[in-house]
């Protein structure tokens, strides 16, 4: 699956998903300070699934027409403190589905949301 990790995505989870063979692109390296707008742009544009811990995303994604290929996973989860267990954690949950392409999904303790979003 492809990813696009927010800026505030841990660097742990990151590196976790690219261990397990996940293809991410990190915003805090690739483009740091990019908006919002400009973060789901890159993920439509490149059709990868949205990481993020940002609520923002949930308005923005329901007033765009993603391709079947994007979609945007918000975390209500806490961040993973530094050393806790490196985002190992975090990115086996990730790996848990593989169908958050063409979904607004909401992760939670305890359980999973998720909403077809309007597709191209």
């Amino acid at each position: 699956m492809r990813f696009l990790a927010n800026e505030n995505f841990p660097g742990p989870a990151v590196a976790a998903l690219r261990a397990a063979g996940q293809d991410v692109v990190w915003v805090r390296l690739a483009k740091p300070g990019a908006g919002d707008t400009e973060v789901l742009t890159w993920a439509v544009r490149e059709e990868r699934v949205l990481l993020t811990f940002d609520k923002d995303f949930g308005e923005l994604a329901g007033q765009t027409v993603l391709p079947a290929g994007c979609g945007v996973v918000l975390l209500r989860t806490p961040i993973p403190k530094p050393g806790e267990d490196g985002g190992r954690g975090l990115a086996a949950l990730i790996m848990t589905r593989d169908d958050w392409a063409g979904h607004f999904s909401v992760i939670e303790p305890g359980r999973i949301r998720m909403r077809r979003l309007r597709r191209r």
